[in-house]
């Protein structure tokens, strides 16, 4: 308390108050501080020497080993870019050779396209038309003959033939959409690869003195990449080994597209020469089969004027046996007019009574045979009616065979394109 008045009483007089005195040291303590000064000068001499000694290897080491960090870095960059290059030459040599699987591929679509047009245009429409004319014949040739069975089963062949190469423009169409999803993967994969490749490039030319710099200060790691060396080569293998099979499968499929065009084409052709011959021997049975009736015709014809003529014979005959028969009767009734006695079965009587039995017998023999003469003439003349109708069957399926359908089936066409 006493304190405090005196400053509040200095303060109020406007007084200032004295230092200590320093404090005294001996002569001894001088000397003892000198050589510890000396001591701690010579310590810390030394220890920045040690120091300065330690950062310049230090410094060194370290210029070395980032030189070597750096060229070692530089070298597998060159080295990433030489693997991406060459990854990237595979999958672009795979992709081509894709992309030509899969003209090949629209090329055999077109062929097969083009064989089913011709198949319909000069095989199945063809066939259809032959069925249809010679459903135009008549009579007793509207038959279920060989060429009707060998042109149904043709049809068949062709309607079969079409089916299965649809289904093989099906798993066509089907493998070349699978060509073209491999080709999206390594599209994609060449996309990645091809920043890939700008960013290495890029990395290779930066120096540490370029501008443009920067040191990243955030908190997530830089090193960003989560998958291994090895799966990033598996994965671009995996793209080519898939595009590899499918190309197999492609190859594979375009042989067999081949060995069934070819197959069927054959088949067609052995079928088409099988109706034709069925045709031709059909045509053959008809024309001998009409040549047969136009001899019975003309036999027919022959017979039918000689009966005719005998007709003629036998009535003109039996006018002049009318005639003798009448001088029979009318010397019978003169001579009924003799006079008693003279009325007797003499010679003449009997001669003429059996003139005119033998005139009734000779007469109804000849009226029979007569009557048989135009019952026979009817008959021929009824069968040589037939034969005509006969014969224009006949023609008729001649002219549907011969004319119309072997015609047509000239122009009948099959390849394998």
């Amino acid at each position: 308390m006493p304190l405090r008045r005196t400053d509040i009483e200095l303060k109020a007089e406007h007084l200032e108050a004295m230092p200590p005195p320093p404090t005294r040291y001996t002569l001894n303590e001088w000397n003892l501080n000198n050589k510890n000064r000396d001591r701690c000068c010579f310590e810390q001499q030394k220890l920045a020497d040690s120091i300065i000694a330690e950062c310049k290897r230090l410094k060194a080491e370290v210029e070395e080993k980032t030189k070597l960090n750096k060229k070692d870095t530089d070298h597998k960059i060159e080295e990433r870019k030489l693997d991406i290059e060459f990854n990237t030459n595979e999958i672009k040599l795979q992709r081509k050779e894709v992309y030509t699987e899969v003209d090949n591929l629209k090329t055999y679509m077109e062929r097969i396209k083009d064989c089913l047009d011709a198949m319909e245009k000069n095989g199945k429409v063809i066939s259809q038309k032959c069925i249809v004319f010679r459903e135009g014949r008549i009579g007793i040739d509207l038959c279920y003959d060989d060429v009707e069975s060998k042109l149904k089963k043709e049809l068949e062949l062709i309607e079969g033939t079409q089916n299965m190469l649809r289904r093989s423009l099906e798993q066509i169409n089907e493998q070349v959409r699978r060509l073209k999803s491999t080709t999206y993967f390594m599209d994609r994969d060449l996309e990645y690869k091809s920043n890939v490749a700008k960013i290495e490039y890029q990395n290779s030319i930066i120096k540490e003195t370029s501008l443009n710099l920067s040191v990243y200060h955030g908190f997530s790691p830089l090193n960003r990449g989560i998958v291994t060396n090895e799966e990033w080569e598996e994965f671009t293998k995996s793209n080519i080994e898939k595009a590899a099979k499918e190309i197999n499968s492609a190859r594979h499929l375009r042989a067999y597209t081949d060995i069934v065009i070819k197959q069927a084409i054959d088949a067609l052709w052995d079928q088409y020469h099988a109706v034709n011959n069925a045709f031709k021997r059909r045509i053959a049975e008809i024309r001998d089969a009409k040549n047969k009736m136009e001899v019975q015709h003309s036999e027919i014809v022959r017979q039918s004027n000689e009966i005719t003529r005998t007709v003629s014979g036998l009535e003109k005959s039996l006018a002049e046996k009318e005639r003798f028969a009448a001088l029979a009767h009318t010397r019978l009734g003169n001579r009924a007019q003799r006079p008693e006695m003279e009325l007797c079965k003499d010679a003449v009587e009997i001669a003429l009574v059996n003139e005119v039995a033998d005139l009734r017998k000779n007469c109804a023999m000849m009226q029979h045979m007569l009557a048989e003469a135009h019952a026979s003439l009817r008959y021929l003349l009824k069968i040589q009616i037939q034969l005509e109708e006969d014969m224009n069957v006949k023609t008729n399926s001649l002219k549907i065979d011969e004319v119309d359908c072997m015609t047509l089936r000239e122009s009948m066409d099959y390849h394998a394109f």
